[in-house]
């Protein structure tokens, strides 16, 4: 637990104000104690006042006694003099007394019942000075009140020692209560200075530690500072500081070099980068950083400058305002050199502007190819059809197979430039998805490959199949090329079998789709026949374009139309396999992301 606090940023405040809490107590601990040491000694030295002046009330009495007596048997008025001293001494002490024991209830009552004795003692010498005079001392009167006046100095003896003994008394507790006071406040004291070095020490150890950790961070700091630097000007970028309050502007170094200048060159202030500022772009930028000024933001930017060498950079600027602790607002900036990109964005459109050329000529280029050369094409088998009914008769065997042969190089340029067509035509990407019935759409493909299918006797089994948004004449051509191909390369020792599953899968359980698959959800589709198969070493070369694995004399066809599978499934933001087992069959399987 300590450990966590120990670590907090708080630690040394907390420390601090602990320990300047705990002087303060210590402090005032000593100042209670010393008030306290004082006060004791005052006690002490009243309650030794009030023996004193105890003994010495008593002493009075008894003198005046003495004197009394004195006189009485003597009738010496020299003997006066004592007895009117003590009676005045003891007024004296009484006072005294009675000063000293105010605060003190339990001496004040003594002290009055003492005042009480010592008047009536004064009143016994008063009588027995009468009976002296009057009956003698010998008589009983004398003699009786001699011996009342021993009792009530007895009496005053016993109330005199009682007080002494109450002060003596008290003095012990005092001296008692002092003396534990010194004894504990020593130790407390030592205890809590030793928890205040302690804790001093352990903010003492915070504090170095802190500068250590601090000398590492400023060290790291100017490495990141210089990494940083270094990495403006790699990326061609520069970062400036708007402080607020006080409007004033801090630039890096970099950001100099975006202006063509040396860092520090001149002083950062809006005026002397608007300098730098194309004139064109000047209104512009001043109305942004106006707009900055009020709104205290800066969205992005474009700008150019102007270097004094003369050479135009494009520069893209962003600012945002943050609030420090202290509650002052500040706009950090960045600004970056965005030539390149300008330039590389004109030679985009240029490139653009030429492919939308070579697209105008390769549609003029269909144009022709569906039209000039189909129309050539047609006489030439118009002509070889007339040649051959009305000569027939008069060519030679040699004749008739170069006839054959023309007829068979015209019927394979049309079935070429139809694939051609249809490829151009999946090429379009102005086509939108919309739903469609897939079923319906296959029944459209086998009923292209009618006579195909009832000639060669094939036998098609197909699963239900969905209704999903789909480029409808695409899929529809999809559907034919897979079903035609597998026409195309049936088994000769058997009738054509085709079967068509359908099913939804999740792309993280198929392996053959990639990661980072375009969809979560997938319609698999599978192409099975039991045709001649092929080698699976050329399952991804058969969709390239005019690609053939056997030889064209064999079987017709132009190496277009499984390329045109691949790209209408590529269309559709989806993927074709091919998987094949020779003299046993082929397989395709089509995945489109379900959307």
């Amino acid at each position: 637990m300590f450990k966590k606090l120990y670590f907090k940023s708080w630690f040394i405040k907390a420390v601090f104000y602990v320990c300047t809490l705990i002087i303060l107590f210590v402090g005032s601990i000593a100042y209670v104690n010393v008030k306290s040491l004082f006060e004791s000694s005052e006690l002490v030295r009243e309650n030794f006042e009030v023996n004193v002046e105890i003994e010495q009330l008593f002493s009075h009495i008894k003198d005046a006694e003495t004197g009394h007596r004195g006189f009485v048997v003597t009738k010496d008025s020299s003997f006066l003099k004592p007895y009117t001293l003590g009676r005045e001494n003891i007024n004296n002490s009484f006072a005294e007394l009675k000063t000293l024991t105010k605060d003190d209830p339990k001496q004040k009552e003594n002290l009055q019942a003492l005042n009480n004795l010592i008047n009536l003692k004064m009143e016994s010498f008063q009588k027995s000075y009468k009976l002296a005079s009057t009956e003698g001392i010998e008589s009983k009167g004398f003699k009786a009140n001699l011996i009342d006046g021993s009792i009530i100095m007895d009496a005053i003896r016993a109330k005199v020692k009682n007080m002494i003994n109450y002060e003596n008394k008290r003095s012990i507790q005092l001296q008692k209560a002092h003396q534990d006071n010194l004894s504990l406040t020593p130790k407390f004291l030592f205890f809590v200075l030793l928890l205040t070095l302690i804790l001093m020490f352990a903010a003492y150890s915070k504090i170095a530690s802190n500068l250590r950790k601090l000398k590492k961070t400023n060290q790291q700091l100017e490495i990141f500072k210089e990494s940083a630097s270094m990495a403006e000007i790699v990326s061609r970028h520069g970062s400036w500081v708007w402080n607020v309050e006080e409007n004033t502007f801090e630039y890096s170094d970099n950001l100099y070099r975006l202006l063509g200048e040396s860092p520090k060159s001149f002083e950062p202030t809006i005026e002397n980068f608007m300098a730098f500022v194309h004139p064109e772009d000047l209104e512009y930028l001043n109305a942004e950083v106006n707009k900055m000024l009020t709104e205290e933001d800066l969205p992005y930017i474009n700008y150019r400058v102007v270097h004094k060498d003369g050479i135009i950079k494009h520069l893209k600027a962003y600012g945002k305002t943050i609030v420090n602790e202290d509650g002052k607002k500040r706009l950090l900036g960045t600004t970056t050199d965005i030539t390149d990109e300008i330039d590389n964005l004109q030679r985009l459109e240029e490139r653009n502007f030429e492919l939308e050329r070579n697209n105008k000529e390769l549609s003029a280029f269909n144009y022709v190819a569906s039209h000039d050369l189909q129309e050539p094409l047609r006489k030439i088998q118009t002509f070889l059809s007339r040649l051959e009914d009305k000569e027939g008769d008069k060519f030679s065997e040699s004749g008739f197979k170069y006839m054959e042969r023309i007829n068979a190089a015209a019927a394979r340029m049309r079935l070429l430039i139809d694939d051609l067509l249809q490829f151009s035509r999946t090429n379009k990407t102005d086509k939108v998805l919309e739903m469609a019935d897939l079923n319906a759409l296959l029944e459209n493909a086998k009923q292209d490959l009618s006579s195909v299918l009832e000639d060669e006797k094939a036998l098609i089994n197909v699963e239900e199949l969905p209704v999903i948004k789909v480029i409808p004449f695409q899929i529809q051509q999809l559907f034919t090329n897979l079903l035609g191909n597998s026409l195309k390369y049936r088994s000769a020792e058997r009738s054509p079998v085709i079967s068509i599953l359908y099913t939804k899968v999740l792309a993280s359980d198929e392996e053959r789709l990639p990661s980072k698959a375009s969809a979560t959800f997938y319609h698999k589709f599978t192409f099975e026949d039991n045709g001649i198969g092929f080698d699976n070493e050329y399952s991804e070369k058969i969709f390239i374009l005019f690609n053939r694995l056997h030889n064209k004399d064999d079987y017709t066809g132009t190496g277009i139309g499984l390329s045109i599978c691949k790209k209408i499934v590529e269309n559709h933001k989806g993927y074709i396999f091919a998987d094949g087992i020779p003299n046993k069959g082929a397989i395709f399987t089509i995945y489109l992301p379900r959307i």
